[in-house]
């Protein structure tokens, strides 16, 4: 029998992982169908918008040293009726629309610049990443799936760009999101194993992750994709968070899991190399620069960090 999965709840509380903490928007999907009420609200003179083109925004620096999303008032928002996309409203009422653009408005201040999310996740507020992540999972969306794939026939935007309806055959399409797992597997001896994907650069190691398959469970996917990638057998599997990680539409389900054996024989295609470390080869890895660590916008960092016991070291830096 394999072994059950459990739950911890508890471990991101004091720092949530990017993209995952609360942005203080209320999602009002409830208004998505009413014409009226979306009608007036992007007439409001207190309505924010902003441009999606391509995975990236605008961002800007304020006097104070932050950056924020550039926004503008609806009324001097570039005109765009189809791709124009409700994201909700804010505890003072503010709306927040994004607009779908081929793309993004020039500066006439030419200080802002064009930023993707892995870039801009890390340095805008919660409100503004929420806003972020929620409208560039829907630009993907809507431009890759414009045609029903019931019947063929291209679909029309609903919902403030939340469905695409067939007007041939009436099927409704909803956003996209792909469920996958991403797992810190450590064995008998508590050292944790890391891979290198075979498009990365020299170097850089992180967690083990994949899709889940269809008619197959989160644990499930956790042992099968640890086997097929390194030829590790995982038994308990715990559930730690999740995060949104729209690149282009998946929900990354983040794991511990425990390893029933120690003998790495890796893929070949999607992993090139696979290695145990102690904390101490980690420490030492890192701080010399031979092994480079994943992304910090990642939920990977977190699930190494929860391993390690305390931040990560850096390149140069002590323990």
């Amino acid at each position: 029998m394999e072994a059950p999965v459990t739950t911890w709840t508890d471990h991101t509380a004091d720092r949530p992982i990017s993209l995952t903490a609360p942005s203080g928007i209320d999602r009002a999907a409830h208004h998505r169908l009413d014409e009226a009420w979306l009608a007036a609200a992007w007439s409001h003179p207190t309505t924010r918008a902003f441009v999606v083109s391509g995975g990236q925004v605008l961002i800007d620096e304020t006097a104070d040293g932050t950056t924020e999303l550039v926004m503008t008032p609806s009324f001097e928002a570039p005109l765009t009726e189809a791709h124009r996309y409700f994201l909700g409203t804010d505890d003072d009422g503010v709306s927040y629309f994004a607009l779908q653009k081929d793309a993004l408005p020039g500066r006439i201040d030419q200080s802002a610049r064009a930023a993707g999310l892995r870039e801009a996740g890390l340095l805008l507020s919660q409100r503004d990443a929420g806003l972020m992540v929620h409208a560039v999972a829907l630009e993907n969306w809507q431009r890759l799936h414009r045609f029903c794939s019931r019947c063929g026939e291209r679909t029309v935007i609903a919902a403030a760009g939340h469905i695409r309806r067939c007007p041939a055959c009436g099927a409704e399409h909803y956003p996209r999101t792909d469920p996958a797992v991403i797992m810190a597997v450590t064995d008998h001896d508590d050292r944790i194993l890391l891979g290198r994907q075979v498009h990365w650069p020299e170097g850089r190691f992180s967690t083990l992750a994949g899709f889940v398959e269809p008619g197959e469970s989160i644990e499930q996917s956790v042992r099968r994709e640890v086997f097929e990638e390194a030829g590790i057998t995982v038994g308990e599997v715990e559930y730690i968070a999740s995060q949104p990680w729209p690149f282009p539409s998946s929900l990354m389900l983040g794991f511990m899991a425990r390893a029933t054996s120690a003998e790495i024989n890796v893929d070949g295609e999607e992993i090139q190399e696979a290695r145990w470390f102690s904390r101490e080869d980690l420490r030492a890895a890192f701080e010399s620069g031979e092994v480079l660590p994943p992304y910090g916008i990642s939920i990977a960092a977190r699930l190494i960090e929860l391993w390690y016991g305390k931040p990560l070291p850096t390149r140069g830096a002590a323990a």
